[in-house]
């Protein structure tokens, strides 16, 4: 077997890996949807939130049953453009996928409550959903809506989105409880709040990390940051206020999910190293990601 054929046989393996991944994403969330957000009564952000205040206006002012998946098909219409001119195809066509079968899985599974404690469905309702959109962005999917938006502001400005992201659901939820009532609404207020923090643990890819690094090896340092990270640093002078020896400082500023790596790489080069790893809230300017097929 020649390369070209093992480089085919190992993207099929990865593509089968992703899709099987994306479904089982996809059912997880279509649970998740019938077991919390419609049996409890909420209401999520993005389009999976407008889709549902949509559902349930027609049913109760117009007493009809809108499936879901239409409804969110038409939805995703502009962020599915966006995924797949400024994002990437394959990973637009993985996201569509899920998006198609999540809104499948909801209109096919029943609905029933595990629990009648409305503060109990928003938190645990709230840490699944993470869990299921977490799936998809770590075999290179979303689960559609704001997400496509979201990656695009961080890809492209590199802007932690989520806080903005959240903002937007809030509006969305506004109308919700302006339509339906403020119970409800706030509950889901709580679980759109969970589920964006559980996002910020689970999923660390979109965001950055500052590193400030005292070391005696700079250059292998820099070299160790560009192997891993694809791009480099900055080298400052500096001096020490005991002994006023001379050092060189590292400034760089990676993904928050590269520093696991390279903290302890950096300390294997120089046990001796002072490494300060500050959140970094927004970049202007050019900042390497790797891009979505």
């Amino acid at each position: 077997m020649d390369s070209s054929e093992k480089s085919i046989k190992t993207t099929l393996k990865k593509d089968f890996f992703r899709l099987v991944v994306v479904l089982l994403s996809a059912l997880l969330m279509a649970f998740n949807i019938n077991t919390f957000i419609n049996a409890g009564g909420l209401y999520p952000g993005g389009a999976q939130g407008i889709t549902i205040i949509t559902q349930r206006i027609f049913s109760k002012y117009f007493g009809i049953n809108l499936l879901y998946t239409p409804i969110n098909i038409v939805l995703n219409a502009i962020p599915v453009y966006i995924g797949y001119r400024y994002i990437g195809k394959k990973f637009t066509l993985f996201s569509m996928i899920m998006v198609f079968f999540n809104g499948v899985f909801v209109d096919i599974l029943p609905s029933f409550q595990v629990t009648h404690d409305p503060l109990l469905v928003a938190v645990f309702g709230g840490i699944v959903n993470a869990i299921a959109i977490t799936m998809c962005l770590k075999v290179d999917a979303t689960s559609g809506g704001t997400d496509f938006i979201s990656i695009f502001l961080s890809q492209k400005k590199g802007i932690d989105a989520f806080p903005y992201i959240l903002a937007g659901n809030i509006v969305i939820l506004t109308v919700a409880g302006i339509v339906f009532g403020w119970g409800k609404a706030l509950y889901s207020m709580i679980f759109q709040y969970v589920t964006t923090q559980a996002l910020h643990v689970l999923y660390k890819t979109y965001q950055q990390r500052t590193l400030f690094i005292i070391t005696d090896m700079p250059d292998r340092v820099c070299s160790l940051i560009y192997a891993t990270c694809g791009h480099g640093a900055t080298l400052i002078d500096g001096e020490g206020s005991f002994a006023h020896k001379n050092k060189k400082i590292v400034y760089s500023i990676v993904s928050a999910s590269d520093t696991r790596k390279l903290i302890p790489k950096i300390k294997e080069i120089d046990r001796n190293a002072f490494i300060n790893s500050v959140r970094t809230e927004e970049i202007m300017g050019n900042f390497y990601m790797k891009p979505r097929d």
